[in-house]
C-alpha cells in the first residue's frame, strides 16, 4: 500500500507522465479496479477501515493520531487464528502501531516517519535510525522476511511512506522529470464560484506552504516518490517469483488516500472530491484471476478485509461493513453497490476542513457539511466529472437531492451509524 496515491499515478491508468512498469505488471497479471474509493480520505481512519473491514464511525478511528481500540479485530487477527503467518512492514499510523495483534514480525515507525534515514523498531524493540531511503530500506526487510519464511502460509503488509508529503524521493531519482512540462490541471484556476465556504476556506491551496511552492514542484516531487515506489514493487514481485511463491501468492497493490494535484488548486485530500477519495487497486492471483482485466464496479476500502479472509477460505465477520471482492475476481454476476457513503470527521485541525459526508452514486454526487453554518454541494459527474458546477441551488435538481438526502440516511441507517 502507497500513502496518498490517487488512482492514476501510475500509468497503467492512462498517466503519461509517471512510468510504472511493476505496478503496471500487477494490473497486466490481474485486475485494475477503476472505481476503487475510500470511505474517509484521511491516514488514520482510512488505514483503520482497511484493517478492520468497518467505516471509520464503527471502527472508532474517526481522526489521525488515535489508537484503534483492541477489542476492533483486524483481518491480520483472524489470518493468525487460522494458522497463518502474519507480518507487517512500514507506516501503521494508528498510534497502537499493531502491539497486542499478535504480530509475528513488525518493521515500523511512529506517526509519518521520514524518508531518508528513518527511525524505525523492529519487533517493537528500541528506535533505530537506518541509513539511506525509507521506500528502499521497508522492501529490503519485506525480501529479508520473504527468504526467511517457512512452510505456513502468510500475509505479509508491506505499507510505503511514499508518497506523502512532505515528498523526498532518493537520490537517484533526483534528475527526473527535470526537463519535463507538466500541463497544469483543467481545474488549477478554479475561482470557487457557486462553491461553499468550506470548500473556499479549506487550508491547502498551493503557494500557502513552504513545501509546496508551485504546481510543478509539487507534481515532480510527487512522481519521484512513486518512481522509487515502482522499482521496489518490482524487487518484491522477483522475489515472488524466485522463491516460488508467485503462483500461489495474492498480491494486492492499493492506496489509503487520494491526492489533490493542482485541482481546484489545492494539495492534500479531505474533500469528498474525486482527486481525493479514488485510489489505485490491483489484484493478482494467477490460481484465480485472468490477466488483463479491468473492473468498473465502485468499491471501497472496507471491503479489502472481507477480500483477504475470503480468499483465505474464511468465514467473514457479521459486523464488517465492506463485501468481499471474490466474486468479481472470479467474474461472476452478482448485484453489486450502485452507490456509498462518504464521511470525514477531522475538524478543527490541520487544512481546515469542515467535517461532511455525503453519498456518491454512478451519476450523482451529494455533499453535506454537516455542523452549523450547514452547506451543501451537487455534481452530476456525467457532465460535470470535474465538479466545477454546483448544481445545489438549481430548481432542477430539487428532486435529486430529496432523492439523495434520503437515501444517504438509508444508508447510515444501514451502516449503524452512532451520530443518527
Amino acid at each position: 500500500m502507497t500513502d496518498d496515491q490517487r488512482w492514476d499515478a501510475m500509468s497503467c491508468a492512462g498517466n503519461k507522465i509517471v512510468k510504472t512498469p511493476n505496478i503496471d505488471r500487477i494490473a497486466a497479471e490481474g485486475v485494475r479496479f477503476e472505481n476503487m474509493f475510500v470511505t474517509t480520505s484521511l491516514c488514520g481512519p482510512s488505514r483503520a477501515s482497511i484493517l478492520t473491514g468497518k467505516y471509520a464511525h464503527n471502527h472508532g478511528v474517526r481522526v489521525n493520531d488515535i489508537a484503534l481500540a483492541p477489542e476492533q479485530k483486524t483481518f491480520l487477527e483472524y489470518l493468525k487464528e487460522a494458522s497463518y503467518e502474519t507480518a507487517f512492514i512500514g507506516k501503521w499510523h494508528n498510534t497502537d502501531l499493531g502491539k497486542g495483534r499478535g504480530l509475528d514480525y513488525y518493521f515500523g515507525f511512529k506517526g509519518q516517519g521520514r524518508y531518508i534515514n528513518p527511525i524505525i523498531s523492529e519487533n517493537y524493540g528500541p528506535d533505530k535510525e537506518y541509513p539511506g531511503h525509507v521506500t528502499d530500506i521497508l522492501t529490503d526487510h519485506a525480501l529479508r522476511y520473504l527468504e526467511k519464511r517457512q512452510e505456513k502460509p502468510f500475509c505479509l503488509l508491506l505499507w510505503f511512506k511514499a508518497p506523502h508529503r512532505s515528498w523526498q524521493a532518493a537520490e537517484r531519482f533526483q534528475d527526473f522529470f527535470k526537463d519535463t512540462k507538466i500541463p497544469e490541471p483543467l481545474t488549477f484556476h478554479d475561482d470557487y464560484q457557486g462553491k461553499p465556504e468550506a470548500v473556499k476556506n479549506a487550508d491547502m491551496k498551493i503557494g500557502d506552504f513552504k513545501d509546496v511552492p508551485d504546481l510543478d514542484t509539487l507534481l515532480k516531487n510527487y512522481y519521484r516518490c512513486i518512481v522509487g515506489v515502482d522499482e521496489n514493487v518490482g524487487r518484491v514481485l522477483s522475489a515472488l517469483k524466485r522463491l516460488g511463491y508467485e503462483k500461489d501468492t495474492v498480491v494486492i497493490y492499493c492506496g489509503d488516500n487520494g491526492f489533490f494535484l493542482g485541482e481546484h488548486n489545492f494539495f492534500d485530500k479531505r474533500l469528498m472530491y474525486e482527486e481525493s477519495i479514488r485510489v489505485p487497486l490491483l489484484i493478482k492471483y494467477p490460481r484465480m484471476v485472468i490477466p488483463h482485466l479491468t473492473n468498473s464496479e465502485m468499491v471501497l476500502n472496507v471491503d479489502l478485509a472481507p477480500t483477504v479472509l475470503s480468499l483465505a477460505g474464511l468465514s467473514l465477520p457479521g459486523d464488517m461493513d465492506g463485501k468481499s471482492l471474490r466474486p468479481l475476481l472470479e467474474r461472476k454476476k452478482v448485484e453489486w453497490r450502485k452507490d456509498f457513503l462518504y464521511e470525514y470527521y477531522e475538524y478543527p485541525a490541520v487544512h481546515m476542513v469542515r467535517k461532511n459526508r455525503g453519498i456518491r452514486t454512478k451519476k450523482w454526487k451529494y455533499i453535506h457539511y454537516f455542523e452549523e453554518p450547514e452547506e451543501f454541494e451537487l455534481y452530476d459527474l456525467e457532465t460535470d466529472p470535474h465538479e466545477m458546477h454546483n448544481l445545489i441551488n438549481d430548481p432542477n435538481s430539487k428532486d435529486t437531492v430529496e432523492e439523495l438526502k434520503a437515501r444517504m440516511m438509508q444508508l447510515r441507517r444501514e451502516l449503524k451509524d452512532p451520530d443518527l
